[in-house]
């Protein structure tokens, strides 16, 4: 059985909702991007940025996991340019932080300070999600399974959020941020629909958007405010995208399907869940034939025409109950029993999370994992394939949670190759595919002012060459302050990095200590959006060592053994190590630059750098740009001449948290691990401080091997001068 049980009852309280939920929302500030409110505040920035004015837009999400605030200038001449994505959960270090984000307004503050702005200049302030159509949508969700659904309205059912709760909160948004910010009246919030805001930036930002040629943008997550997969086309001004299809759907959803099993199998809470049971992919069995779980479980969905997924419900229980009771007998019986959710553990919320015991890995385990991926990668070719058929296209972009998945993503440009596209069109092309960095919720709030600054017809500005738009990078003042509040740790300087020759004798040390199999974290600038440490706030090892990876999964991250690491690769020595696909060379290959594409390795990366080669010879890469990342640049040329490859292992600067933000989060990041050797931390003045946790608790040992290291490195570059 497939589809609602309810459909009519379901369009019916759906209607109600809508019209209910727009008027209480209007009371509060709050209108959707169609309403006639809405619709004033879009005409106004369009005649402002017409008549020749510059104009800033704040993207928010108030309420709901991932919360955060955004900004965007955007002009005429210069079209839509990025400034800032402050995440909350890097202020608070709570990760998908899901509540009022004002750590990050108040961060969004300090710039507007800093652009000479005042808060009431902000021409409009968009958020993430349309909480009129989310009521709706949920309501109509929960109609549609009536009565075996009032499970859904229990707290903690509804697929790792409570939409009920959400809505209430964002309400008291407007008057918050008046308060905050000094306004003297509310700010007038535009609610735009989430899966608009994903494609509005996974295009907008893309290599493909000042092209004439047709883009296609596919939307998969677990759910929006409207369906779970959306697909559009870039219209031929190649400045705005028409949908040409939306599910209309929580429970057929690939992302909910995902995040169920990895969570109830693999026993880690939702969103905390898929990227660990995707790393567990690699250790099962990967072949659709002999795999013992994949032709049971790919019953769980019907692949219809038109690219349609709906969920088999006599196997999948959870648009009736969500994530109280997600399984039928029939779906345990293929899996065996799911893990309950309150037995699930948060491993990105733990204190001592060094302390946990990891589940042991089994070959049921790992090779359900890979049955879940199989079936994935199934349900995303079924929606590409429908969408390159009707639009005949080459170039797509992917945007929503779902596509944080690099395996699937490697293999659809494996997929739609060049013989694909001779066979189906007679066409001499192949798939051409971009994933932004932030390509989940933690993006959507900058995807919000993309998608205002798009309905005003504002010009696409520059595509992404970057990922560093999380938080005001840290002076030097602020770096010693966090310094002189730790007794336990010291620091020497060693120069300052805007000069070119100090800079390479700082990447030369780094890379003369990660050679000597020492671990180095890394603190620069501002740190990364996104869920992907990307040389801002990293921590470096050697790649050539096999042993990095227990080291840094054992004694620095405190992680399951499963867990791959990544490598970074100086653009220059890319292609000597991995096959680098020729459906990801737009803009020199910037789809390989966030960590959200995978690749496979070339026989000498197995030789040279095993440290970075998954189970399965997968490897998920950041292509370092000389012009972007100075300073990582010059240490992956230097870690050529020290290892004989440039490439690092690279893995982001965080304990079962966020991602570190500040000076302090650093250090105590640090101070926590076993087995980081030091921590360079570059202000954002360029001054370079090498830092160690001086106490004698092995293996740490006061810093005496790092000193040993560096009064090695002084010696030899004291010979060659």
């Amino acid at each position: 059985m497939s589809g609602p049980r309810n459909p009519v009852l379901g369009r019916m309280v759906s209607r109600l909702t809508k019209n209910l939920s727009a008027r209480r929302f209007a009371k509060a500030g709050m209108f959707s991007a169609d309403s006639v409110d809405g619709n004033k505040i879009v005409d106004n920035v369009r005649a402002r940025v017409h008549s020749g004015e510059t104009c800033y837009i704040a993207g928010l999400g108030i309420s709901g996991h991932n919360a955060g605030a955004a900004l965007v200038q955007v002009s005429s001449r210069g079209g839509i340019q990025l400034l800032s994505n402050d995440e909350e959960e890097r202020f608070t270090g709570v990760k998908h932080y899901e509540d009022y984000p004002e750590m990050a307004i108040n961060e969004l503050h300090r710039r507007l300070k800093a652009l000479g702005i005042k808060p009431d200049q902000i021409a409009a302030w968009a958020t993430s999600w349309d909480y009129v159509l989310n009521d709706a949508f949920t309501n109509q969700t929960i109609a549609e399974e009536l009565p075996g659904s009032v499970a859904l309205y229990k707290k903690g059912a509804f697929f790792g959020w409570d939409p009920f709760l959400r809505s209430r909160e964002a309400l008291l948004a407007p008057d918050r941020i008046r308060r905050q910010l000094g306004l003297e009246s509310i700010p007038r919030l535009i609610m735009l629909p989430h899966h608009e805001n994903h494609a509005s930036l996974s295009y907008a930002a893309s290599p493909f958007a000042k092209g004439k040629e047709p883009t296609m943008i596919a939307v998969v997550d677990g759910c929006g405010d409207r369906g779970s997969v959306s697909l559009f086309q870039s219209l031929p001004d190649g400045a705005r995208f028409k949908e040409l299809y939306c599910n209309e759907s929580i429970p057929d959803s690939l992302g909910i399907f995902y995040t169920i099993i990895s969570s109830s199998q693999g026993g880690w809470t939702p969103l905390s869940s898929e990227g660990r049971y995707m790393g567990a992919v690699a250790w099962g069995d990967q072949d659709r034939h002999t795999n013992p779980y994949y032709r049971r479980l790919r019953e769980i969905f019907h692949f219809g025409p038109q690219g349609h997924i709906r969920l088999n419900r006599k196997l999948g229980n959870w648009h009736k109950a969500g994530d109280l009771e997600p399984y039928t007998p029939a779906l345990e019986a293929i899996t065996g029993p799911p893990i309950p959710l309150e037995r699930m553990w948060n491993p990105d919320a733990m204190l001592k999370i060094e302390s946990v015991q990891h589940s042991k890995i089994t070959r049921h385990r790992v090779d359900l994992a890979a049955a879940t991926q199989m079936v994935f990668e199934d349900g995303i070719f079924h929606i590409v394939d429908h969408l390159i058929r009707s639009t005949q296209s080459d170039q797509l972009v992917l945007g929503g949670g779902s596509a944080l998945n690099g395996i699937a993503n490697m293999k659809l440009l494996e997929h739609f190759d060049c013989e694909w596209y001779k066979r189906n069109f007679g066409k001499d092309t192949c798939l051409k595919l971009w994933i932004p960095p932030t390509t989940g919720d933690a993006g959507v709030t900058m995807g919000a002012a993309y998608s205002l600054a798009l309905r005003a017809d504002v010009p696409c500005g520059p595509n992404l060459q970057h990922a560093a738009y999380c938080g005001i990078a840290p002076t030097a003042h602020a770096i010693q302050r966090a310094l002189d509040n730790e007794p336990e740790v010291k620091s020497l300087r060693l120069g300052n990095v805007t000069n070119d020759t100090d800079r390479k004798k700082v990447a030369d040390l780094m890379a003369f200590i990660v050679s000597q199999n020492g671990v180095l974290g890394l603190f620069q600038g501002s740190a990364e959006t996104g869920p992907r440490a990307l040389g801002q706030r990293s921590i470096l090892a050697n790649p050539c060592n096999p042993e990095t990876r227990s080291i840094l999964n054992e004694r620095v991250k405190f992680r399951e053994a499963i867990r791959p690491l990544a490598p970074m690769v100086s653009q220059g020595e890319a292609s000597r190590f991995f096959k680098l696909a020729e459906g990801a060379a737009a803009d020199d290959y910037n789809a390989y630059r966030y960590m959200v594409l995978t690749t496979r390795a070339r026989p000498e990366a197995y030789e040279k750098i095993p440290a970075v080669v998954h189970k399965d010879g997968t490897c998920r890469i950041q292509m370092v740009m000389p012009d972007i990342h100075p300073l990582v640049h010059d240490y992956l040329k230097a870690m050529g001449r020290r290892v004989g490859a440039e490439v690092s292992v690279n893995t982001s600067l965080n304990i079962g948290g966020p991602i570190c933000q500040t000076p302090a989060q650093a250090l105590a990041t640090m101070k926590r691990a076993k087995a980081l050797t030091g921590l360079v931390m570059v202000g954002d003045e360029g001054n370079v401080f090498l830092v160690w946790h001086a106490v004698d608790a092995p293996p740490k040992d006061k810093g005496a091997r790092l000193l040993q290291w560096v009064s090695q490195h002084s010696s030899e570059a004291a010979k060659t001068t």
